[in-house]
C-alpha cells in the first residue's frame, strides 16, 4: 500500500501550492545568479509530484534547453539503492546485516584483510575502516577508467584500511563498491540486474538505471561541465561507465524519478521495504564530523537538519554533475535537485526549497496571515521581483504569509521581512531585522493598466520590476564563454 493523504495533508498541500510560484522564481534566479548550466527540480508529497521543471541548458554548445526528462548522473544516490537492496535481501532471509563481509567476498578473507571480518552493517554504515577512494583514484578525474571488480579488490587490498573496524565513521566509495559484490553474492544475480528488477522496475522508474546506458539516445543525456573554481569558463565532461563502482556512484536518473523513488522510503509505503527496515536505514548511526550539530549517516542514507527539521536523503558528486535529494518522513515532502556542473548548487537550492516549504507549513509563523489582510486586495498584485543599485528584493507569498526576501542570500529565509497589506498600493514591514526599515511602508507606483512600474521600499529608495533576462546568451549565463 501507499500513503493516502488525510485532511491535514490537504491543508498542507494548499500551503505548499501557494508557495510553488515563488519557489519557481527563486530557483530560476539562483540558476542565473550562480551561472549554472542547467538545474532540474522536482517536489513531491507522498509520491504525488507537485512541481517539476528545468532551468538552463542540457547542452550549452548545441543550444539544447534542459527538460524534465533529461538524464543526470546521480552518483552517491546510488548508495541508497544499494542499502535498499541489502535490506530487501535481509527481509528475504538471504543475508544478515551481522554477517561478516568475507562470507560474501572470500577474496578479502583469503588475503587476510580485516575488512573480511567487518559486518555487512559496519560496511554499510561506513564504519568498516575502508579507505575512501584508494591510493590512486584519478578515475574521478577521468584520467583512467573506473575500476572493474579485479581492480576494485586491488585498491581495497593495497593499504585499503585506515582505522579499526567499527571504531569511526569514514565515508568510503570503495566500501559501497564492495557492497555491490555482497548484493550479487547474496542474490545470485549481478548487482545491476538485481536493483533493476527489485527496485527500479518495481517502482516503474523509466528514467533510472544503475550505470551509464549507451543504448539510450545521446540526446537524452545532459552534458556535464567543469567548475569555475580554477578557471573563468567551464569545459564539457563526457559520461563514463563506473564498472564495479555502480553500487557506490554509477546511477543515473531524473528529479521526477527520484521523487517517486524516495517517496517509497516514507513511512507507510511498503512497495520496497517494511517500515522497520526503512527505520534501520534512515536511523542515524554516526555523526559526519566531530561537531554535534553536523549531519549524520545511517545505512546508505544521510541525516541533516533544515531550519531545525530532520531530513533524510543523499547527495551525489560525479564528474560534471552535483545532485541532492532530501525528504522529511513526517510530512512526506520530497525534494530533488540535479545540476550539470562541478560544484553545482544542488544542496543550496534543495535546502532553500525545503526551507520555503517548511515556512509555508508553519501555521504559527510570525506575521499576519493573508486571511486577515484586506479582502479586496489580491496578494498577487503586490508580489514581484524588484532591483536597484543596492540589490534585488522579492515580495512573495510563502504559505499564507507575505514576505520580502533577498534572493541573493545563501538561504531564502536567512533574514525575511514580514509584510502586511495596507491597501492596494501599500504594504508595511511589520517584523524582521530592525537594522532594516521595519514599521515603514513599501509604496507601489503603477501604470494605467495597473502594472507595477516601481516601488519605493521601506527606507525611501526606489526599485523597479526586474527578472532573469530571457535573451541572455546561454554561453555567458552558463559560464561556458
Amino acid at each position: 500500500m501507499t500513503n493516502t493523504p488525510t485532511s491535514s495533508d490537504d491543508q498542507l498541500l494548499d500551503r505548499y501550492r501557494a508557495t510553488l510560484p515563488y519557489i519557481d522564481s527563486w530557483a530560476a534566479y539562483k540558476t542565473w545568479q550562480l551561472r549554472v548550466p542547467g538545474v532540474q527540480v522536482a517536489i513531491g508529497h507522498r509520491d504525488e509530484v507537485l512541481f517539476s521543471t528545468a532551468y538552463g541548458s542540457a547542452d550549452v554548445e548545441k543550444g539544447v534547453r534542459l527538460g524534465t526528462g533529461h538524464l543526470f548522473r546521480i552518483a552517491s544516490h546510488s548508495k541508497t539503492f544499494t542499502a535498499t537492496a541489502l535490506a530487501q535481501l535481509v527481509e528475504a532471509g538471504k543475508l544478515r546485516f551481522d554477517d561478516p563481509v568475507g562470507q560474501y567476498i572470500p577474496q578479502l578473507a583469503a588475503a587476510g584483510s580485516p575488512i573480511a571480518d567487518a559486518t555487512v552493517r559496519e560496511l554499510a554504515e561506513q564504519s568498516a575502516g575502508v579507505i575512501r577512494d584508494g591510493l590512486d583514484s584519478d578515475h574521478w578525474q577521468l584520467a583512467q577508467p573506473f575500476p572493474d571488480e579485479e581492480k576494485l579488490l586491488d585498491l581495497v587490498l593495497d593499504h585499503g584500511t585506515k582505522t579499526p573496524v567499527g571504531s569511526k565513521f569514514n565515508y568510503s566509495n570503495l566500501g559501497y563498491s564492495l557492497l555491490g559484490l555482497v548484493v550479487a553474492a547474496a542474490s545470485g544475480q549481478s548487482y545491476r540486474d538485481y536493483v533493476k528488477a527489485e527496485i527500479i522496475d518495481k517502482l516503474g522508474l523509466a528514467n533510472t538505471g544503475p550505470d551509464f546506458d549507451k543504448s539510450r539516445p545521446a540526446e537524452e543525456w545532459v552534458r556535464g561541465y567543469s567548475g569555475l573554481h580554477a578557471a573563468r569558463t567551464r569545459k564539457p565532461i563526457d559520461h563514463v561507465d563506473t564498472h564495479a563502482m555502480s553500487s557506490a556512484t554509477g546511477f543515473y536518473s531524473t528529479a521526477e524519478d527520484l521523487v517517486h523513488y524516495f517517496s517509497a522510503h516514507l513511512p507507510g509505503d511498503d512497495r520496497l521495504l517494511t517500515d522497520h527496515s526503512k527505520w534501520l536505514l534512515q536511523h542515524e548511526a554516526w555523526k559526519g564530523s566531530d561537531k554535534e550539530s553536523s549531519g549524520g549517516y545511517g545505512i546508505g542514507f544521510g541525516n541533516e537538519k533544515v531550519d531545525g527539521t530532520r531530513v533524510v536523503g543523499h547527495s551525489g558528486g560525479f564528474p560534471g554533475h552535483i545532485t541532492q535529494s532530501l525528504f522529511e518522513p513526517e510530512s512526506g515532502v520530497v525534494v530533488s535537485v540535479l545540476t550539470n556542473c562541478a560544484a553545482g548548487p544542488a544542496s543550496v537550492i534543495g535546502r532553500g526549497i525545503l526551507s520555503l516549504l517548511f515556512a509555508a507549513a508553519d501555521e504559527s509563523a510570525p506575521g499576519t496571515p493573508l486571511s486577515q489582510m484586506p479582502a479586496d486586495v489580491d496578494p498577487a498584485t503586490v508580489t514581484g521581483r524588484f532591483a536597484g543599485n543596492w540589490g534585488v528584493a522579492d515580495i512573495a507569498v510563502v504559505g499564507d504569509r507575505l514576505l520580502q526576501i533577498d534572493p541573493g542570500s545563501p538561504t531564502p529565509l536567512e533574514l525575511p521581512v514580514r509584510l502586511e497589506i495596507t491597501d492596494a498600493d501599500t504594504v508595511r514591514a511589520t517584523a524582521g531585522s530592525r537594522f532594516g526599515a521595519i514599521d515603514e511602508d513599501i509604496r507601489y507606483l503603477r501604470d494605467t493598466s495597473g502594472a507595477i512600474t516601481s516601488v519605493r521600499n521601506g527606507g525611501g529608495m526606489s526599485m523597479t520590476p526586474w527578472d532573469v533576462p530571457g535573451d541572455e546568451d546561454p554561453l555567458i549565463s552558463a559560464g561556458v564563454a
